[in-house]
């Protein structure tokens, strides 16, 4: 059970996940464990994984559906990927169950200052507009799915920022087409995640319900509002990667000085 503070906590923090992600493409779902345990209150970190997760596959499922209408997801190479990942996001969540939730929290936190790196770099290349599965690609792709899922399953995160890179190196697609297809794998990963927490029991699903809510509010006011600041996106990428690396460091110093 969620007292009424934390239940409209939980909506805040989903709607400032949605909201960033909405606003700079991405990143955001990287918020949603430490808003959880930081921000709602949610004492058990595995809880705020498997709650974050099927938060985080909801909201890629709805922005998929936008993008699948725009014609952009190369859904041959997308389908691949994620069904490698979904073998690696199963492995990893078992493996995140089984590891000490202070011990999670800290590795969880080195990975939100990769993410903040790959936020940082520039995407200028080009890439190909038509890329397919192909058997000079597959290999790559399963490979890099794998890993990625992995990574996912085990942190409860989306992973966007690790799977449009992995997309791009593995087919030479383009950035946009990265974008939309990385969807794909996003919500497949976040549902196995899920599913797997809450065959443990691990899932707050009234809390995860009002993460949605918020995120759908937040998501619609970010992409207004990103709309009016298409110009200042790398800054924006620039602030947001900021904002991650200062949590990053505030839940390392925490769980770090417990140890």
């Amino acid at each position: 059970m969620i007292s009424a503070m934390q239940g409209l906590l939980g909506l805040a923090s989903g709607a400032l996940v949605g909201f960033s992600l909405g606003l700079v493409g991405g990143g955001g779902s990287i918020l949603a464990v430490p808003l959880m345990v930081y921000v709602v209150g949610v004492p058990d970190a595995h809880v705020a994984i498997g709650t974050s997760a099927i938060a985080v596959a909801a909201n890629a499922a709805v922005n998929l559906s936008n993008h699948a209408r725009g014609g952009t997801v190369r859904w041959s190479c997308a389908l691949i990927f994620a069904a490698a990942g979904i073998i690696g996001a199963f492995a990893g969540s078992i493996f995140g169950k089984m590891l000490d939730g202070q011990k999670l929290l800290a590795l969880f936190a080195l990975l939100m200052l990769v993410i903040a790196m790959l936020m940082l770099k520039t995407r200028s290349r080009i890439g190909l507009s038509d890329v397919q599965i192909s058997w000079t690609n597959m290999p790559a792709i399963v490979g890099l799915g794998l890993a990625t899922g992995t990574l996912s399953g085990f942190f409860g995160i989306g992973g966007g920022f690790l799977i449009v890179p992995a997309l791009m190196l593995a087919t030479g697609m383009s950035i946009m087409n990265a974008v939309s297809s990385s969807l794909v794998a996003v919500t497949a990963f976040g549902l196995t995640t899920a599913a797997s927490y809450a065959y443990s029991g691990l899932i707050s699903w009234g809390l995860a319900g009002l993460f949605i809510a918020g995120g759908i509010a937040g998501g619609l006011i970010g992409t207004r509002l990103a709309r009016l600041a298409s110009r200042r996106r790398g800054a924006l990428n620039t602030v947001f990667a900021a904002v991650i690396v200062t949590v990053a460091l505030y839940m390392l110093a925490r769980n770090l000085s417990l140890s």
